[in-house]
């Protein structure tokens, strides 16, 4: 009793620590690189190419690669950016798909209801052309996407997996992922609501598939989404207080919940497919490893 409670005021902590550092990190450093383009060379993305670079050289260490070596191992069980099974692969982009398609309806009735919208974060510079706008904002939606699978549902959910099971881990990693947007899109109700369903969503692909790579398309074209087809138009959203609920309020409520629905049926295919796939392994330990060393 003692040791599982010690356990389990350890993880919560070093869970939040871990998310921290990975996200934090990957953020500032883009963020650093994107301004320092926009305000030196502006027509030549460079930040871009650098970034991407960045970017393989963390998945590597974070996966096991390098000093010290003593935690190579550690590191990369963390992480578990590891391919699946082809059918376990396909139920998670379908069931990540439709869940994306549930959240984008649910953030617009959310809109509409509150009149608080998302925030763009279109990055803005004198003279600075269409593409490395654009180019940044991909950049964006890659190093968010990528270095958030890798955080939250890596490092910080396989920390509370061991301490509280699946969905102890889900719940509080996705509290971990709620708390992290506030900073940067608000601490609206609206909002935190959102994101810890995007926070369970992606959770419970990475705990059925034991794997944070299924998840990470999913999250990139949400990201992309967001960015270019839904948080730019907010500002000229209706507001139902005010305007009343026009046709395509009742058309996105719809989307959100028919696509909940069906994508409760696919999580649970997801879930039968992913023990069919273990049940198949004659040995289970001898998973596919990530980035050799």
């Amino acid at each position: 009793m003692h040791g599982t409670l010690t356990r389990h005021v350890i993880a919560i902590p070093l869970a939040a620590v871990l998310a921290l550092l990975v996200a934090g990190f990957a953020s500032i450093v883009w963020g650093g690189l994107l301004v320092a383009n926009l305000k030196t060379t502006p027509a030549i993305p460079w930040s871009f190419v650098v970034m991407a670079g960045v970017l393989v050289l963390l998945w590597q260490y974070l996966g096991g690669r390098w000093w010290p070596r003593g935690t190579a191992e550690r590191r990369r069980a963390l992480l578990r950016f590891r391919p699946v099974p082809g059918a376990v692969f396909g139920w998670a982009l379908l069931a990540g798909g439709l869940a994306l398609a549930a959240l984008v309806g649910l953030w617009i009735v959310l809109v509409e209801l509150t009149n608080v919208g998302g925030n763009p974060t279109i990055p803005t510079a004198n003279a600075a052309p269409v593409w490395t706008l654009a180019l940044g904002l991909l950049m964006g939606s890659f190093v968010s996407s990528l270095t958030e699978e890798f955080a939250f549902r890596g490092y910080a959910q396989v920390t509370l997996e061991r301490a509280f099971g699946g969905v102890g881990a889900v719940g509080i990693s996705s509290l971990f992922f709620m708390l992290y947007h506030g900073p940067t899109q608000g601490f609206f109700w609206s909002k935190l609501l959102f994101y810890f369903l995007v926070g369970v969503a992606f959770g419970t692909i990475a705990f059925l598939t034991q794997s944070t790579l299924p998840a990470w398309p999913v999250h990139l074209a949400g990201d992309l989404t967001f960015f270019f087809l839904i948080w730019p138009y907010d500002a000229t959203r209706r507001f139902v207080g005010r305007d009343g609920a026009d046709a395509s309020f009742w058309l996105y409520a719809a989307l959100a919940v028919v696509c909940t629905a069906l994508a409760i049926l696919a999580f649970r295919r997801l879930s039968r497919a992913a023990r069919a796939s273990v049940a198949a392994i004659p040995n289970p330990g001898a998973r596919v490893r990530g980035p050799a060393r």
